[in-house]
């Protein structure tokens, strides 16, 4: 699994996550609405952890697969069953959905920052000092 794929589905789930609550704040008011969070932190650390360190490879569709792909699990949306429901049914918390606003905002800001600096330390390797 390489670093860049892994960024890139983790700006992937930032991305969704972001709709997510976006959306979630727009039916605050919306009886019968249940809020949504994005599954994959805890989706990529079990996938991670399931894996195996050494990889096969099949060069004929005759060999046996040793150890499992390196394919990164996609983010997933989810009912967010920890919400209080309100009277009217609605598990909105405006406060919550906030505060995941704002951890969203610096999470994407930091992966988005480790991209750069990959892309900087590539290009750095290519072209030397400068």
């Amino acid at each position: 699994m390489d670093n860049i794929s892994l960024l890139k589905s983790a700006l992937d789930a930032s991305s969704m996550r972001q709709q997510v609550i976006s959306q979630n704040i727009a039916n605050a008011e919306t009886p019968g609405y249940k809020a949504k969070q994005v599954a994959f932190e805890n989706i990529l650390k079990k996938h991670l952890s399931d894996q195996t360190s050494f990889v096969g490879t099949k060069t004929d569709s005759r060999h046996v697969t040793i150890g499992r792909g390196s394919a990164i699990p996609a983010p997933q949306m989810v009912e967010n069953t920890e919400a209080f429901i309100n009277n009217n049914g609605n598990s909105v918390d405006m406060d919550y959905e906030m505060t995941e606003m704002g951890k969203n905002s610096l999470w994407y800001y930091m992966l988005t920052e480790r991209v750069s600096g990959h892309f900087n330390n590539l290009s750095y390797a290519i072209k030397g000092r400068g």
